[in-house]
């Protein structure tokens, strides 16, 4: 079973892109959810995550962080298991 992967992202964002990128390296299928202009979609971001700042991934329903945090799953070999 594929997991369920959510990046919230911006437009202007380089390190939405660098994630986005990875995940798609993995040919990972994710719902993207831009907070551009959107203050409900940031709160929304915000409560889910406890992060303010995007990428803000979430895995399986667990927030993993941003994009430092993805590329340090994967240096440690442990993203692969959590996309299942």
């Amino acid at each position: 079973m594929a997991a369920e992967v959510m990046v919230y992202s911006s437009d202007l964002c380089g390190f939405c892109y660098r994630a986005k990128r990875l995940l798609d390296s993995k040919q990972v299928t994710y719902t993207e959810i831009k907070v551009d202009g959107d203050r409900e979609k940031r709160r929304e971001m915000i409560t889910l995550t406890g992060g303010h700042t995007v990428p803000q991934i979430i895995i399986n329903g667990q927030p993993v962080g941003g994009c430092d945090e993805l590329y340090s799953l994967q240096r440690d070999n442990q993203l692969d298991t959590l996309l299942g």
